[in-house]
């Protein structure tokens, strides 16, 4: 079993920064992809980024591409969602996410994921 904790989440200004965790208790999760996922108030939830357990490989939805950054930290047991160009629109609930087993894929169905954090509210003021 894993378990997933967020954090980083809070209130930034339209054009600011923030980076987001992800980390992970239980079964090891380093050798697991990893994603990321947002809902916004009164909308569907939704893909944002996707990496590989090795970190090699990243996936980004298109409305983030260029903004933000997916990573992992040195011992893979840690994500990182770093935003930045930050929109009102990003404004969400995060979540990160792990897939069960590596299938060297690095994919944005949530099918594909069984094990999921509690999120993190994140706002953007215009």
């Amino acid at each position: 079993q894993v378990q997933l904790a967020e954090s980083g989440g809070g209130l930034v200004q339209a054009g600011g920064s923030l980076r987001l965790s992800c980390e992970a208790s239980g079964r090891t999760f380093s050798n697991l992809p990893m994603g990321w996922f947002r809902q916004a108030p009164r909308m569907e939830r939704e893909f944002v980024a996707a990496i590989s357990w090795s970190g090699d490989s990243t996936y980004y939805v298109d409305s983030v591409k260029g903004r933000f950054t997916v990573s992992r930290g040195s011992a893979k047991t840690t994500v990182y969602l770093q935003m930045n160009s930050m929109k009102p629109e990003d404004k969400a609930v995060y979540y990160c996410a792990a897939e069960p087993w590596d299938t060297g894929w690095v994919r944005g169905e949530e099918k594909y994921y069984d094990y999921w954090g509690p999120g993190t509210e994140v706002t953007v003021s215009s």
